[in-house]
This record gives C-alpha cells, sequence and structure tokens, in this order.
C-alpha cells in the first residue's frame, strides 16, 4: 500500500523524536538539570515540527475544501487571506477561478433559459435529439402541429414514431431543407440541422407548416383569373344569346333554329360551368351553429343511396346512438359531405363498400376500392387538380376550402389495411 505524504512524515517526525527521547534518557539519566532541559528542548522541536506540518498542510486543506465545493458546483466559496505570503498566493489564485466559474455558470444557466424559452416560445415545430438519434424533447409547437403527445414520440426515433410525416422525414439529410406534403392540404418545410453537446454531435429537426400562405397564394393567383374568366364569358354569352335567342325566332327553318338552339344550350352550360369555377372564389364565410353530425351524416346518406345502389355498391353508416354536435355551417358541410362520398362511390367498383363512420370528434368517409397511387395522393388537394378524364377538380378544391375555413383538420389517405380513408377531424 502507497503511503501518503501526509503518513511519511508523520512517522519521520515520531520515528526522530523516538530515538532523540532514547538517546538524551540514556546519556543524560545521570545529570538531571541537563536531562530536563533536554526534554524541553525535545517538547520544543515536537511543537515546531507540529507547526511546521501545519503550515505544509494548509494549502493541502485549502485545495482539498476548494475541489469539494467545486465538486458539489457550489461556486460561493472563497478563502480569506491567512498571512501566509504562499498561502495567500493560492488562495488568491483560488478565487479569482471560482469569480470565473461562477461568472461562467451563469453567463451558461442565463444562456440556457434564454434558449429554453425561445424553444418554448418559437412559431415552429423543434424536435430536439439524444446522442443515439433519440428524441429528447419536443416543443408546443411539435405537439400541436403534429397532434400527438410526448408519450408517443419521446425515447424513440423518427421511424419509430408510426407519424406520417415523421416516418417521411426519418431520412432527411442534414443541413439540406426540403418541403414536404401531408396527406391532406398541408405543406411543410423541414431541416435537420447539428450541434456540438459535451463534445459530441447531436440532432434537431424544424418543421414549419406553409399551408396557410401557399394557400394564400393560390387563392390569389386562381381568384383573379376565374373573376377575370367568368366576366369576359358572361358578358360574351350574355351578348351572343341574345342575337341567338331573337334569331332563333326569326328563322324559318327548322333545322337553322334546331342548330340556334343547340348553340343556346352549349353556351348555357358553359355559363354553368364558369359558375362552378367562381362559386371556389366566391364561397361565402360559414355561419357555424350547433349541428348534430348524425342526422347530417343520415341524410347525407339517404340522398347518395340512389347513386350506390345504381353501381351496386354497398353504402354503410356507422354512428354512436346519442347525437353528436358540432359547430359548422350545415349547408356548407353537407356540401362537402356529398363531394366526399361521389368520389368515394366513383372510384369504387360493384360488390365494395362506402361506410361514413362518426365518433365523439371524428367523421371518416372510407371505402375498400382501390388505393390511390402515391403520386396523385401528393396533388389530391392541388387546386382543380382531376384524374378524371371529365373532372375540373372542383369538388376537392370546394371541399378544402370549406374545411379550412370552418378551422377542421382532414386529409385523405390509403392505408395499409386496403381502406382509403377522408378523414374530418375537429381540431
Amino acid at each position: 500500500m502507497r503511503l501518503t505524504f501526509r503518513t511519511r512524515y508523520l512517522l519521520y517526525m515520531v520515528a526522530v523524536h523516538a530515538v532523540l527521547v532514547a538517546l538524551t534518557f540514556q546519556l543524560l539519566k545521570e545529570n538531571k538539570p541537563l536531562f530536563i532541559a533536554s526534554e524541553m528542548l525535545l517538547v520544543a522541536s515536537i511543537y515546531g515540527a507540529i507547526r511546521i506540518y501545519r503550515t505544509f498542510r494548509q494549502p493541502a486543506e485549502f485545495i482539498q475544501s476548494g475541489i469539494e465545493a467545486i465538486r458539489e458546483k457550489d461556486f460561493t466559496v472563497k478563502f480569506v487571506p491567512t498571512g501566509n505570503v504562499e498561502v495567500d498566493e493560492l488562495i488568491r489564485v483560488y478565487n479569482l477561478m471560482i469569480d470565473q466559474l461562477r461568472q461562467e455558470r451563469t453567463r451558461q444557466a442565463e444562456q440556457q433559459f434564454f434558449l429554453d424559452k425561445l424553444v418554448e416560445a418559437a412559431p415552429m415545430a423543434i424536435l430536439i435529439f439524444d446522442f443515439d438519434g433519440r428524441l429528447s424533447a419536443v416543443n408546443p409547437k411539435a405537439r400541436q402541429l403534429l397532434h400527438v403527445t410526448d408519450d408517443t414520440l419521446l425515447t424513440k426515433p423518427l421511424s419509430a414514431t408510426n407519424h406520417p410525416l415523421l416516418v417521411q422525414l426519418s431520412n432527411l439529410p442534414p443541413d439540406q431543407p426540403m418541403t414536404l406534403k401531408g396527406p391532406g392540404a398541408e405543406t411543410y418545410r423541414a431541416l435537420l440541422g447539428q450541434f456540438i453537446d459535451q463534445g459530441f454531435r447531436r440532432q434537431f429537426l424544424f418543421i414549419e407548416e406553409l399551408t396557410a400562405e401557399i394557400i394564400e397564394t393560390e387563392k390569389k393567383a386562381y381568384g383573379k383569373v376565374i373573376r377575370m374568366m367568368a366576366h369576359e364569358v358572361n358578358n360574351s354569352i350574355g351578348a351572343v344569346n341574345s342575337i341567338l335567342t331573337v334569331t332563333e325566332g326569326d328563322l324559318p327553318d327548322s333545322e337553322l333554329r334546331d342548330a340556334v338552339r343547340v348553340a343556346i344550350d352549349r353556351n348555357d352550360r358553359l355559363n354553368r360551368f364558369m359558375r362552378r369555377f367562381a362559386d371556389v372564389v366566391r364561397l361565402p364565410t360559414p355561419n357555424p351553429a350547433p349541428a348534430d353530425i348524425t342526422e347530417l351524416v343520415r341524410n347525407v346518406a339517404r340522398l347518395m343511396q340512389p347513386q350506390a345502389d345504381g353501381r351496386r355498391i354497398s353504402l354503410q353508416v356507422t354512428i354512436p346512438d346519442e347525437p353528436v354536435v358540432w359547430s359548422i355551417d350545415m349547408g356548407q358541410l353537407e356540401q362537402v359531405l356529398v363531394n366526399v362520398v361521389k368520389n368515394a362511390l366513383e372510384a369504387c367498383g360493384p360488390g365494395h363498400t362506402v361506410e361514413l363512420v362518426v365518433t365523439g370528434r371524428q367523421l371518416v368517409v372510407r371505402n375498400d376500392g382501390p388505393a390511390i397511387p402515391d403520386t396523385v395522393s401528393a396533388n389530391l388537394f392541388d387546386p382543380f387538380f382531376s384524374t378524371k378524364a371529365d373532372g375540373q377538380g372542383i369538388g376537392l378544391t370546394l371541399t378544402r376550402e370549406i374545411l379550412l375555413n370552418h378551422g377542421l383538420t382532414f386529409w385523405l389517405r390509403s392505408d395499409p389495411d386496403g381502406w382509403t380513408r377522408f378523414v374530418i377531424r375537429l381540431a
């Protein structure tokens, strides 16, 4: 066992003075005055040795006390000068170091507090990972944007969260912004960043929703075009139809009258076609009022039942016995349901099923027809996008506008279980 400096010094001093005591006793035991004087000198020597030992130990004791204070992260402990030049210099250096450590700790604590507040108040979703790539923290905006709780995210990598958006971002390369679409009308911009913590690399993920800005830009663009087209078409059709109507009555030839009638009917259809586009732009602000969603679903099912029967499709309704009351514009949401059920019926063939399901906070229209291709699903809610040969994409555009104006969350996607679901959910 290796002895400390303190133990070795004490053993040495004990041995030296023990030898001196023994020699003094042997040599001077007959001469009592000299023996007593020698013993007094030995006592003085022992006292001096103790003083020297304490002087040697004082810096070590200061160092030990300082180490304990630093270990306990107590940076308020400072020492006062002792009058010993060497020890006072050590105390001065220690006190200076403690002051600097305390200032640095205070600065870091203030920066950490500011950073925590900044992350909490950030208007974009922020997700922070630990050293192993698992989620360790999320801010309130992330919970709101992703509609999740901490329990469903923390301690998991992105690929294991089972959240469609996060799974898409699980292979996002660092420092390369990406814009992507969700299963509804949402558009997001994401960035995976990196920082150094305790000498090791960690990552964080920014997710910003661009939906409102993009939709507003789109509405301004297509609204201006539609208003201009509607103005020109209506003016032209009105004048042309007036002339054709007058001409129709003056024509003696029945074939010519029939041709003019065909032209008038075609103009009327074109006029109705343009009004459908204009309806998207002129969509009124909803007037929400408490309404029973179950009754609305039953009414829409009765309305669409003849179409389902004609296509030999089973149209089913699953609703609770008690009323489910939402604050909605009944007329507008009814138009949404009619559009969604009509699209579901058109997507299915004979023998398939379309089902309307209502729960407390959710309304689902689902069908077991062919899945929506990935190349199509990303564009479903783009203005006037349609996969039908004769479609104008007005139905889903109008649906998107109504649901957004109501503040409802919605998405349309094909799930692995074989069902395609249009989900409308209270925010």
